[in-house]
């Protein structure tokens, strides 16, 4: 996946990125609000496949998997960061979102054109012509983003199961 990065910095709170006044909103309105407290122009701005970049313990704060759905709705792709918090990661990765430690993701910039290869464990900055390496994912978990997240992931395993059932 490739897409323009949106670059922010350390304790990335998933409070900002799913603030509690529209947590009672529809995913479109709250998606609206993502962000905003730290860059006002995120939501309007963010296009389908756009990456998001941030230092250390991206997704601190609640448990909230709004956090992760806000991001996917406004196109956000992959993510990237030096460290990610537990709960945010496992999230990201239930909703079908890539997201990946990269010890180096601070040389990347606003606006750069970056690329995420989870398989193979790099990121690549077209911008600057550099690769970085990150965390990869194992085939299991790239099979679950593919398929759309875990639930999706395990609504498809169960119907391969019942077609497999019926057939014998």
């Amino acid at each position: 996946m490739s897409g323009k990065a949106w670059v922010f910095g350390d304790d990335l709170n998933t409070d900002a990125m799913a603030p509690g006044l529209y947590m009672k909103a529809p995913l479109e309105e709250l998606a609206r609000h993502c962000l905003e407290s730290v860059d006002p122009d995120f939501a309007a701005n963010v296009r389908e496949g756009d990456v998001l970049v941030a230092g250390d313990n991206l997704g601190v704060g609640s448990s909230r998997e709004q956090a992760v759905q806000a991001l996917k709705a406004l196109g956000i792709r992959a993510l990237v960061a030096r460290s990610l918090a537990g709960i945010f990661h496992r999230n990201a990765l239930n909703f079908g979102l890539v997201a990946v430690a990269c010890p180096q993701a601070g040389r990347i910039r606003p606006g750069d054109r970056i690329e995420v290869d989870a398989r193979a464990g790099r990121v690549v900055n077209r911008t600057r012509g550099e690769e970085y390496a990150c965390d990869a994912l194992p085939p299991f978990l790239l099979e679950m983003i593919e398929d759309g997240g875990l639930v999706a992931h395990l609504e498809k395993t169960l119907r391969r199961g019942a077609k497999r059932e019926s057939s014998t």
